[in-house]
């Protein structure tokens, strides 16, 4: 196929599902295929014809196949207009079934399995739910956002597989107080209320909520009451070394918030080295990988959790594409600030 690619590379040969999968197929085993095989589908000005919007089979190979890409190859971006809607999300099954050549079988399978899955992600997000009305921040933290199910699908997005329903729901629990967390250090917490709530964190002693205002015990209880929950889930799986991994991200998570908010209380701004050293850790990259390996079995070995804590490089580039996505954002809907 790779040989031959070039071949057959003319205006009329090839539409965009059957170019996007050749593509895709040949660099996962390792190919140096060229994108230019993908400049038939584009306009005079460069961009990607509109008239493709409307070839879903052929947009949702080109999705794929843009996972495959490489450093610089810019040309495989999905812009404007291209860009797939977040109200029209891909529904692989159903274009699936659509197609003529559908294996029967294969599609039967995968409605058996999302059958299966779904009634396990609908108790996993019962049992959340009962977790976090008994919490009943609603009346006793009400600045406090009520996200669980919006992070529950967020946490769907990082591993649906049945295997990992425990990692699903300690990482929606705490990614629900990492988001409160925030909202204490970002809106309602006094510098002085955040000075003595951040020594209380970085102790880890219940005894330390004596000292704290009344908001704060609430959640700082809160916060310790869900460590020791997930260290009992830990103790019952053989795998409680894990634990003190994740308290020591939610401690360096914490001080990254201090130190934004003293940056503020100072009237100060940083140097540009000193504040990437805190908000490559703030933006909560290492913290939220940290806490995604709890639950995710053998394949994780006290190894992973050694490589994250020593700053690996993969983090420091998920900030680029994160400064990236904030700026492209910021183009198309101007903030008002």
């Amino acid at each position: 196929m790779h040989t031959t690619l070039h071949d057959h590379d003319s205006d009329d040969d090839g539409d965009l599902y059957n170019v996007a999968l050749c593509f895709r197929l040949l660099r996962q085993h390792g190919h140096n295929v060229s994108c230019d095989i993908f400049n038939k589908f584009k306009d005079e000005n460069g961009s990607f014809k509109e008239s493709l919007i409307a070839d879903m089979s052929g947009m949702l190979s080109f999705y794929e196949a843009t996972h495959l890409r490489v450093h610089g190859e810019k040309r495989l971006s999905l812009s404007p207009p291209l860009t797939l809607s977040p109200q029209q999300p891909l529904h692989y099954i159903s274009i699936y079934q659509d197609e003529a050549s559908h294996n029967e079988c294969l599609l039967k399978l995968a409605k058996l399995d999302f059958n299966l899955v779904q009634p396990l992600h609908k108790k996993e997000l019962q049992d959340i739910t009962r977790w976090w009305r008994a919490l009943d921040f609603e009346g006793k933290l009400p600045f406090a956002r009520d996200r669980m199910v919006e992070l529950y699908f967020w946490i769907v997005g990082v591993y649906f597989e049945p295997q990992y329903s425990v990692g699903r729901k300690i990482m929606t629990k705490v990614s629900v107080l990492l988001t409160i967390l925030d909202d204490i250090y970002d809106a309602f917490g006094t510098f002085e209320e955040l000075v003595i709530f951040t020594e209380a964190i970085d102790r880890w002693d219940l005894n330390c909520s004596n000292e704290l205002p009344n908001y704060m015990k609430i959640f700082y209880q809160a916060l310790l009451n869900l460590f020791n929950e997930i260290e009992e889930e830990m103790v019952k799986e053989g795998r409680s070394y894990r634990v003190p991994y994740a308290i020591q991200a939610m401690k360096d998570q914490a001080r990254s918030y201090f130190n934004e908010a003293r940056w503020l209380h100072e009237g100060r701004i940083p140097s540009m080295e000193e504040y990437m050293s805190v908000a490559t850790v703030s933006i909560s990259y290492t913290f939220l990988t940290t806490i995604s390996l709890l639950g995710m079995g053998d394949i994780v070995t006290k190894e992973s959790f050694e490589w994250l804590l020593n700053d690996p490089k993969i983090t420091s580039v998920l900030w680029d594409w994160s400064r990236v996505i904030l700026d492209y954002m910021a183009v198309l809907k101007p903030s008002p600030t």
